[in-house]
């Protein structure tokens, strides 16, 4: 991940480096794939290229059929009410 960055240093400047940097750190944190995101980083800096954010995104996104489905019940207003109720009679 430091190579990357020196090498985006050298391509895009500062600014567009750290752009760059912390979502290629926050994709491996978040999806936990730093080592393979290390791997396909070390290719790209052996081609001397710039990683293709929109295709890493797309490689390390989960899988919509994996994904839980999830179903929120929503309780009647009235029962907080009583809560109230209880808390001035205490």
């Amino acid at each position: 991940y430091r190579l990357m960055f020196d090498h985006l240093l050298e391509v895009h400047g500062e600014r567009e480096a750290c752009c760059i940097t912390v979502e290629l750190l926050a994709m491996a944190h978040e999806r936990a794939c730093e080592a393979e995101l290390a791997g396909l980083l070390a290719e790209d800096l052996a081609a001397r290229r710039t990683p293709c954010l929109t295709a890493l995104r797309a490689r390390f996104s989960p899988d919509p059929a994996a994904l839980p489905e999830v179903v929120v019940k929503l309780v009647p207003l009235s029962i907080y009410d009583g809560l109230i109720e209880q808390g001035e009679a205490a």
